[in-house]
């Protein structure tokens, strides 16, 4: 029985025909696309994880993310050689829900694969809060605003309901890192500034005044959504 299907975007054949080894050592189904284009063609086949390198002949790998993200939210782990901070911050901002840095253990992208789809599979709980203004249904991993569809990432929806599971409880940046994440993550306290300013545009009405995702200077942050009653 399959794990689920993993899209390989990379052009480097040693590279990709290791990952992919690596993927169905694990009863994972993998399909490669060595290309941008060739990645945006096979999309339609559903895939549950896309493991997308940034940098490939023909595309940016930054605007096949953007693509992708246009009308799917399927979760995406970036690989790249590129170590600075403002890259993996422009990546998580367009949509990306991990970074993996070139040169990297196939181990631990394997690991991190299983823990992104772990996290999508969140609980099966719906809920919702200010009076039916915000719902979310994590069984069908949806949120509605104001009775309107919202598009979150896994990453997005995954902070988001670990926010509304605990209202009122402040969670340091580390906190959210390590429970979001799940494992040893290289990341920077602006990675989850970056998810949450994602966040708050896309559930606040004004994000300067949050109703939701309150900042606490110097700790963190902490969810202040009233629970409707059941």
């Amino acid at each position: 029985m399959s794990s689920g299907r993993i899209l390989v975007v990379e052009d480097e054949g040693k590279i990709a025909d290791l990952v992919k080894a690596y993927l169905e050592k694990d009863n994972f189904s993998v399909t490669v696309a060595g290309t941008g284009q060739k990645a945006i063609s096979v999309l339609k086949e559903g895939f549950d994880l896309i493991i997308l390198d940034l940098m490939l002949p023909d595309m940016d790998g930054e605007d096949i993310c953007e693509t992708i993200r246009n009308d799917s939210t399927v979760p995406i782990i970036m690989l790249t050689a590129k170590s600075e901070e403002e890259d993996r911050i422009k990546g998580l901002g367009i949509g990306a829900d991990d970074y993996v840095i070139k040169p990297f253990s196939p181990r631990e992208l394997v690991a991190r694969v299983k823990a992104l789809l772990r996290r999508v599979k969140g609980t099966k709980e719906r809920i919702s809060f200010n009076e039916g203004d915000l719902i979310m249904d994590s069984s069908r991993f949806e949120v509605w605003k104001k009775k309107l569809p919202v598009t979150l990432t896994p990453t997005e929806f995954k902070l988001l309901q670990c926010f509304a599971d605990h209202p009122g409880q402040v969670f340091t940046r580390l906190q959210l890192v390590n429970v979001i994440l799940g494992y040893d993550f290289e990341g920077y306290d602006r990675t989850i500034d970056a998810h949450i300013k994602n966040i708050r545009h896309k559930i606040e009405d004004n994000q300067r005044q949050p109703t939701y995702l309150k900042t606490v200077y110097g700790v963190g942050y902490k969810f202040i959504g009233q629970p409707d009653e059941d």
